[in-house]
């Protein structure tokens, strides 16, 4: 019985040829033997060329054009967060929806994408709904994506005190047990009594 092995066309670090390398460790970062001096090492495979890709920045009503660097193979999908360059600043986005062959998909390559439309998190605006009687009063505030509200919780936005009744939040899902928590960038709207 014959065990035959893998060769690669590579360039050995210790005698500087190129040449074949037998296969030795087929792992995340190959093991090879150069055929002509012998030399064993781990093979690091190479990193795909970094693509800028279009990303489109909804921040309250306003959008730009911004910038991401991505590898072409990396898979993005609805939900997940990158890091859009805007210009001189870069601002933490959430992908919304992604355009692919002229049409939206929940997840595509980063080459084969066209444009990702995001929303900003880094600063995003708090909306809340404060009963009083017959009397609701809409307010709002801006704070940063990560800060935390929790059911029952006071807060204050401007000059008007509540307590935290329920939140709905962009999923669709409705938290109304006491203490459960969301971060600001995945709340749609709070839902309180004045104190």
């Amino acid at each position: 019985m014959h065990s035959y092995r893998m060769k690669i066309p590579l360039v050995c670090p210790s005698c500087g040829e190129e040449c074949d390398h037998l296969l030795l460790d087929d792992a995340r970062n190959p093991v090879v033997r150069c055929t002509l001096c012998g030399h064993t090492h781990r093979q690091v495979p190479a990193r795909e060329e970094e693509i800028q890709v279009r990303i489109i920045v909804s921040r309250e009503g306003e959008s730009g054009v911004c910038s991401a660097g991505l590898e072409p193979g990396e898979m993005v999908a609805v939900g997940d967060f990158l890091a859009a360059e805007c210009g001189e600043e870069v601002i933490g986005v959430e992908v919304t929806s992604i355009e692919s062959g002229g049409k939206r998909v929940k997840r595509a390559k980063a080459g084969d994408a066209s444009a990702f439309w995001t929303r900003a998190i880094d600063r995003v605006v708090v909306r809340a709904s404060v009963h009083r009687g017959r009397i609701t009063r809409a307010v709002s505030v801006v704070c940063g994506g990560d800060e935390e509200f929790s059911v029952g919780a006071s807060w204050t936005f401007g000059p008007l005190p509540f307590r935290i009744t329920h939140m709905k939040l962009r999923d669709g899902r409705v938290l109304r047990r006491e203490g459960q928590r969301a971060p600001a960038r995945a709340v749609k709207r709070i839902y309180g009594y004045r104190l």
